[in-house]
C-alpha cells in the first residue's frame, strides 16, 4: 500500500525560536502592532517548547491506494487491460487503458458524467482527456483512454502509478 506525505504547519509564533532577534531568554514577548504602536505582553504558556516544535514539523503519514477514476471523487472499480508503446529511442510513449464493462457505467447516471480519466496514488494525479466510449446495441460496452507520455521523467512517473496500482490489484506485466 502506498503512503501519502504531508506537513504538519505549526503556528507562527512558533517560528520564533528560529529567528535570530528571538531568544530562549525571553520569557514575556513584545510584539510591536504596527496598528496603533502598543506592545502586546505573551505570557510563557503561549510559547511552545523548542522540543514541541520538533514534534510538530515531523512528516504525517496517510495510507493512499492507487486508484482509478473517470468521474472525481469515484473509483473505478473494473481492472483494465494495459498495452504500452515507447518510442525506440526512449523519449515518449503512450498508455492505453481497454476498460471492459466499467463501473462507471452502473454510477455515471447518480454521480455524474465522466470527465476524464484520473490516476491517482501518492506522488499525485495523472490525468488524461482522451477517453472514449464503446456502445454495442446502443448500450455501453466499455471503455478505452490513452495516456500520452512526452518526456522520460513522464514515463518515469506513470510507471511509478503502475507499478503501485499493479501491486494493490494483483496485476502482472508481460511482454509480447
Amino acid at each position: 500500500m502506498a503512503a501519502l506525505q504531508s506537513l504538519a504547519f505549526s503556528s507562527p509564533i512558533s517560528h520564533c525560536s528560529h529567528h535570530p532577534r528571538c531568544s530562549p531568554a525571553t520569557t514575556h514577548s513584545r510584539v510591536s502592532s504596527s496598528f496603533n504602536g502598543q506592545s502586546l505582553h505573551l505570557p510563557n504558556s503561549n510559547f511552545p517548547k523548542h522540543s514541541q516544535i520538533h514534534r510538530m514539523r515531523r512528516l504525517t503519514v496517510m495510507m493512499v491506494k492507487p486508484t482509478i477514476q473517470f468521474i472525481q471523487g469515484t473509483n473505478e472499480q473494473t481492472i483494465p487491460d494495459v498495452r504500452l508503446t515507447k518510442s525506440r529511442d526512449g523519449s515518449n510513449g503512450m498508455a492505453i487503458f481497454t476498460f471492459t464493462e466499467p463501473s462507471v457505467f452502473d454510477s455515471s447516471t447518480v454521480v455524474g458524467d465522466i470527465t476524464g480519466f484520473y490516476m491517482i496514488d501518492e506522488e499525485g494525479v495523472l490525468q488524461s482527456v482522451d477517453v472514449n466510449a464503446k456502445f454495442v446495441n446502443g448500450k455501453p460496452a466499455g471503455i478505452e483512454a490513452k495516456y500520452v507520455m512526452r518526456t522520460p521523467r513522464e514515463w518515469d512517473r506513470f510507471m511509478r502509478f503502475m507499478e503501485r496500482y499493479a501491486d494493490a490489484n494483483g496485476l502482472s506485466f508481460v511482454k509480447k
